[in-house]
């Protein structure tokens, strides 16, 4: 979110769903990312049912896997901390295994490097995570219930590891000031619900820029959602997606957006989403 690069990140009401059983090894996938994400061993489903039964010092049998999934994939929305969640928490159950308190979440950042996508997938809401050298260390953020994000979804897409690779190693001293105040401004202004100060609060200069010499149409977007009334606007994890926070006139903010990008001559889709104030959980 904005400035909170790879540290703070918020749920939202777009679920991936998973089924898993015992039978010979199959994965089937409707829905987002059919064409695109591996039918196998590789797809991250798997790698978090594995990495549950090798925590619980298990054997992994034979499974079959059936994934329904709204999350867009390669959109910048947590699509792959999704899937490691699912995982994770299909092959907890079927292992006859929980999770200690903190163990879910470090392993799940251990997979994805970084705990700003899973750790709001496994508890919901909005998250700040931390690594002290040896542990993750996760802390929610209070969300207000009347916020929602009005999110455009261009129909391209953003390979997450070439994205990461185009930022640099080193930032200037008064960049990492930057992005301080803000994050924490950002963490301020929702506990506090000062939404005037989101404006501020959301950008950043660590990521937006590099990621906007790619995708143009950033600014763009983010200016149309605040001039339609949005209270911050920023880069949906690596993009494209462009996501704004907002406590009313969302229909303006959504039109908005969309003609910005039908100008920059970008084809996608507008969606509203609510935050998720739980995160994944077994159905049966």
């Amino acid at each position: 979110m904005g400035p909170g690069f790879d540290c703070i990140g918020m749920a939202f009401e777009m679920w991936n769903e998973l089924t898993v059983e015992r039978g010979d090894f199959h994965i089937e996938t409707v829905g987002e990312g059919v064409a695109e994400l591996p039918q196998d061993s590789r797809n991250l489903v798997v790698t978090g049912v594995e990495a549950a039964f090798k925590f619980a010092g298990k054997q992994v049998p034979s499974l079959r896997y059936h994934c329904t999934n709204l999350i867009p994939h390669g959109r910048g929305l947590g699509s792959s901390s999704a899937s490691i969640v699912a995982g994770l928490v299909a092959g907890a159950a079927l292992a006859d295994f929980t999770f200690e308190n903190g163990d879910l979440v470090t392993v799940a950042a251990d997979i994805e490097g970084h705990p700003d996508n899973v750790a709001p997938a496994i508890y919901g809401g909005c998250t700040i995570g931390v690594h002290d050298g040896n542990r993750w260390i996760i802390d929610a953020v209070d969300v207000p219930d009347e916020l929602s994000a009005v999110i455009f979804i261009p129909d391209l897409q953003t390979n997450t590891h070439e994205s990461r690779a185009r930022l640099p190693d080193q930032i200037s001293r008064s960049d990492a000031v930057y992005n301080i105040g803000r994050a924490a401004m950002l963490v301020n202004a929702l506990q506090k619900r000062e939404y005037g100060l989101l404006r501020h609060a959301t950008q950043d200069k660590l990521h937006q820029p590099l990621r906007g010499q790619v995708f143009p149409a950033l600014p763009r977007l983010i200016k149309a959602a605040l001039n339609g009334g949005a209270h911050g606007a920023f880069l949906s994890g690596a993009g494209p997606s462009v996501m704004a926070l907002t406590t009313e006139r969302e229909v303006t903010i959504s039109y908005e957006m969309a003609e910005a990008a039908r100008i920059s001559q970008i084809s996608g889709k507008s969606l509203v989403l609510k935050p998720a104030k739980r995160g994944a959980y077994v159905v049966q």
